[in-house]
């Protein structure tokens, strides 16, 4: 027996060389059912039972539409040309200075929650600071904005220090910032934070991806959790779910309100020092967008990545998450960072002494490679029936529904002879 899968007439992750020609038409994608039961049968038939109702929580539904926002980018780039990466850069004699700038989301609504506020300042910093690095840029100095309705000066204190924190952690200076007393415009004892961070990168320098190629390696370094994107469907399912911010993470010996509040990593040092030992083509920071916005926006055209599943260690709050949520794991993947704060792409040579370092001095994972094509997608493990299943399109192989009961069974007995394909590697 397979556990639960979503069945889904969409892009399928990757696709055998020998059915190319038989992927269906983008145009007719559309969300079928969920499958609460699927077991293989040695005849090759497959029989599924769909379960009702069981549709799962999503990034939109909780109010963050990514298409919209990435619709707004493209009009910005119009106007503006230069804009699109991760930093903006500006020329500066024979450097580019690299800026960039950024909030943390409401993962302040679980700082107001908690009472955590000494680390919410560290994810200020990170993601600003992460996003710059990409360009190999050492980030020079940092501002923050801090807005709230009337001041908590110990409050405020608890914020700043954390932005310290983090200035210091990616050795660039606090030069400044604003604090704003908007009476009547936020709720008693909340306020919002943005960011704003350059650095600097000599011209022959820049990382920019312009050299990706087909077999490139993608080095994963581990985040320490959500870090400070997708909290408006971490909340949502917090809700959904019936437990508080003092319950445990299953399975865990912190609380949901402790793993969820974890500081974003800064990258910077860790980056800064792999660069500079050569072979890096293109960085990615894993933000908003998940993997599958993120990683391609660093490829040239024509270029896709293929993701290694279980290549590195989720952590458990991610599981929590799809699970409370019913979250499905596309929309996990676009949504999070999966356990992964930044992605490297490296030359296979490189990746090898990436990966021996990684076993001294910090973790590192290789989690893909560069191939032909476009967009994110997982291959296949050519010798497990599950992987074949969530993989491809099924229903091309359907040959018959038939309604039974209150649902609905599948019979699938072309799938004999489309693993046998895959398995004789044809």
């Amino acid at each position: 027996m397979i556990g639960s899968f979503k069945a889904t007439i969409a892009e399928p992750f990757a696709a055998s060389p020998s059915l190319s020609s038989q992927k269906p038409d983008a145009s007719n994608h559309r969300h079928i059912c969920s499958f609460s039961k699927l077991s293989l049968h040695k005849n090759g038939g497959v029989v599924a039972q769909i379960s009702k109702n069981s549709a799962g929580l999503t990034y939109k539904d909780a109010g963050v539409d990514i298409d919209a926002g990435s619709e707004l980018v493209r009009r910005i780039a119009k106007m503006a040309p230069s804009i699109g990466g991760f930093g903006g850069l500006f020329p500066l004699g024979d450097s580019f200075l690299v800026a960039g700038t950024d909030g943390v989301g409401t993962k302040l609504k679980l700082a107001f929650e908690t009472g955590i506020h000494d680390t919410i300042g560290i994810d200020l910093v990170a993601m600003s600071v992460n996003d710059i690095v990409t360009s190999g840029a050492k980030p020079l100095f940092f501002l923050d904005y801090f807005a709230t309705s009337r001041l908590d000066v110990d409050l405020a204190e608890k914020v700043i220090k954390g932005i310290v924190d983090g200035c210091q952690q990616s050795d660039c200076a606090l030069l400044g910032g604003e604090t704003a007393e908007m009476p009547d415009f936020y709720a008693e004892g909340e306020y919002d934070l943005s960011g704003f961070a350059v650095g600097i990168v000599k011209k022959d320098s820049v990382i920019d991806g312009k050299n990706v190629v087909a077999g490139d390696v993608l080095i994963g370094l581990p985040s320490s959790g959500v870090h400070s994107n997708g909290f408006s469907l971490v909340r949502r399912v917090l809700a959904h779910s019936g437990l508080s911010l003092k319950d445990r993470v299953p399975g865990e010996a912190v609380t949901l309100g402790e793993a969820l509040m974890a500081p974003t990593v800064i990258y910077v040092k860790q980056v800064l020092d792999l660069i500079s030992k050569g072979g890096v083509k293109g960085i990615a920071h894993i933000t908003g967008g998940g993997f599958t916005d993120n990683i391609p926006r660093v490829f040239p055209e024509g270029l896709g990545a293929a993701i290694y599943k279980d290549s590195w260690d989720v952590p458990a709050v991610f599981k929590w998450i799809q699970e409370a949520g019913r979250v499905e794991d596309a929309e996990m993947r676009r949504t999070f960072n999966m356990g992964i704060g930044m992605v490297l792409v490296v030359s296979a040579e490189t990746s090898h002494k990436i990966l021996e370092d990684a076993n001294r001095a910090y973790k590192a994972y290789r989690i893909g490679e560069v191939v032909s094509g476009e967009g994110v997608s997982r291959p296949f493990s050519s010798n497990s029936y599950e992987e074949i299943l969530t993989t491809f399109n099924m229903f091309e192989f359907v040959l018959q529904i038939v309604l039974k009961g209150s649902d609905f069974v599948l019979l699938a007995d072309g799938f004999a002879w489309l693993s046998q394909e895959i398995l004789l590697g044809s």
